[in-house]
């Protein structure tokens, strides 16, 4: 990429965070009130998260979570933060593919969720191995260096201020350490992307509003999905929080992508 080409991206991933910080979907929002607001959904969502995740996707999130855990390439005795995964689905697929030689760390902003996810540890008999923690991603309450490993998946679109949690991540890093995160992002295919978009603004709410009982906090998420950067745009800000060789894998045509990132 030459400097020009760089230089429009950074300004683009500079406007995209000012941007996602005063939004709450398609609603404008003073940045200090959109933290309170997300917690709120999630509130009324937990219960019925996973399963909407398996209604909304037929089933695909499972995939693509497999994906994650693949392109990290876990090792017995890592020690892994998870972010924004209160009910557990990334920190009991890394327990399983290690036969639960890793320590997870789950931190969340929603003890709803969180109490989603020690519930389902109990049922699986995951619960020594993993910390649960309630805390804000723009502000780790750990110390710096402290993990192998951090993953965030679907969650940092919903964090006021990316580029403050992007540091955040990397502040707690161990050198060599490595970011993933699973994101929505953008459909590469020309046609598939208007298709994608007619299904998620009116078949997610509906389903929200029959299973959920909560048609308002999953337009949000379809809104919050449509706002956040695409995949060279969030490359760039992962970038600019000072992580080293960059990259991210489309999944589902862009339905949804990992983007990957070193701390050195």
């Amino acid at each position: 990429m030459d400097e020009g080409s760089r230089t429009s991206r950074r300004t683009a991933a500079v406007s995209a965070v000012e941007e996602l910080a005063r939004s709450f979907g398609e609603t404008p929002v003073d940045p200090a009130e959109k933290a309170r607001r997300v917690r709120e959904v999630f509130a009324r969502v937990a219960r019925r998260y996973d399963l909407m995740n398996d209604l909304m996707s037929a089933g695909i999130h499972r995939l693509w979570k497999e994906a994650l855990i693949d392109w990290l390439y876990p090792q017995p005795g890592m020690h892994l933060l998870d972010l924004a995964g209160g009910t557990g689905d990334v920190a009991f697929r890394l327990l399983q593919r290690l036969d639960g030689a890793a320590r997870v760390t789950l931190c969340d902003i929603n003890p709803d969720m969180l109490g989603v996810g020690r519930d389902r540890a109990l049922d699986r008999g995951w619960f020594a191995e993993i910390d649960w923690v309630a805390g804000d991603a723009e502000a780790l309450p750990f110390p710096d260096r402290r993990f192998d490993a951090v993953t965030i998946a679907f969650g940092i679109r919903n964090v006021t201020r990316i580029d403050r949690a992007l540091a955040e991540i990397r502040r707690v890093l161990r050198p060599g350490g490595r970011f993933l995160c699973l994101e929505f992002s953008r459909v590469v295919v020309p046609l598939l992307d208007r298709l994608y978009d007619a299904y998620s603004f009116s078949v997610v709410p509906f389903l929200g509003r029959v299973v959920a009982e909560d048609e308002e906090s999953y337009r949000y998420l379809v809104e919050s999905i449509r706002r956040f950067p695409d995949q060279p745009t969030f490359a760039e800000l992962i970038s600019a929080a000072g992580f080293a060789n960059v990259s991210w894998r489309n999944l589902s045509t862009g339905i949804a992508a990992i983007h990957s990132g070193w701390r050195i």
